[in-house]
């Protein structure tokens, strides 16, 4: 069997080219799996997975779940709010304690950026990154490039336009080191408040006019306002944001050619996106939905091969 180069899976930096062509081999598997009948196969059957979340969330949970049961290990579950992390237990002997019940593998997301990699360095068990802070959201970015891959055919050659709050993103930072590996030209279009300072140092082009990046792009991957990240306002308000940086039918209807609308869900409908756009023939959430089991069943099958 071939094998990831590396034993976690903590940011879309850390990893070659030839990893994520392995992933994404893997989860065209996967993917004819989840089409049929019976949807279960026995990989990871001794294998047990702990889900450790620091931070809400509702899709990746639910998704990194599914694909851990698709592939028959046992699962333990673990949410801060109701844990001793609320009576000062630091994450080193919370996660040890988890590891001492003989865990094999932790999914991890963390409101600190690089908690994930602090903690590959002091435990023996396989790390998922599944969203560290502002910082990076690794099976994210596998699953919007491998559903640009299924769509268009292949990731490299195309314009990729990532529009709204990059500066509070994981998804989008993560994304831009997929894409351009994978050999996309990205840029990156919102609010002057809402880009990080030094964004173009990526190598990514830098659009303020959603028109024109919707014009530019081939695929238009729309991120959230992370109004739960905003310690002050970075722009008057949400109609206003909705006005100068929606994408609504309209916009599209009046570009020459058709492109392809991604969002990393939850949607913020009225916002970012126009329900007649998000539930357009352009838009791929849904198989976003759907590819991201296949994609994260690809990386705790291959992780479980690297000790």
């Amino acid at each position: 069997m071939q094998q990831l180069s590396t034993k976690h899976l903590l940011g879309i930096k850390d990893i070659s080219v030839s990893d994520i062509e392995l992933i994404f081999e893997t989860a065209d598997n996967f993917k004819d799996v989840l089409n049929r009948p019976i949807k279960k196969v026995p990989s990871l059957r001794d294998i047990t997975i702990a889900n450790v979340f620091f931070e809400n969330s509702t899709r990746t949970k639910l998704s990194f779940e599914l694909a851990e049961k698709r592939l028959s290990a046992d699962v333990i579950n673990f949410a801060s709010g109701n844990s001793s992390v609320k009576k000062g237990e630091t994450l080193i002997d919370t996660v040890n304690n988890i590891l001492a019940m003989k865990v094999d593998m932790v999914v991890m997301r963390h409101s600190s950026p690089g908690a994930p990699h602090f903690l590959s360095k002091n435990i023996k068990a396989n790390i998922v990154n599944a969203g560290d802070g502002t910082h990076e959201h690794p099976t994210q970015a596998l699953l919007d490039a491998f559903s640009i891959r299924e769509k268009l055919g292949d990731v490299a050659g195309k314009k990729v336009a990532i529009i709204g709050d990059i500066l509070h993103s994981r998804v989008a930072l993560s994304n831009i080191f997929c894409l351009q590996k994978l050999g996309a030209e990205v840029m990156v279009c919102g609010p002057i408040t809402l880009l990080p300072k030094h964004i173009a140092s990526l190598g990514v082009k830098v659009e303020l006019d959603v028109k024109k990046a919707l014009a530019w792009c081939d695929v238009a991957n729309v991120l959230r306002i992370q109004l739960e990240r905003q310690q002050i306002k970075y722009f008057p308000s949400l109609r206003e944001y909705s006005l100068y940086y929606g994408v609504n039918k309209k916009m599209l209807d009046q570009l020459d050619k058709p492109i392809v609308i991604m969002h990393p869900g939850p949607i913020n409908r009225g916002v970012e996106l126009n329900s007649d756009v998000a539930d357009s023939e352009h838009s791929i959430i849904l198989q976003q939905v759907e590819n991201g089991v296949a994609i994260r069943m690809a990386v705790l099958y291959l992780l479980a091969g690297v000790k």
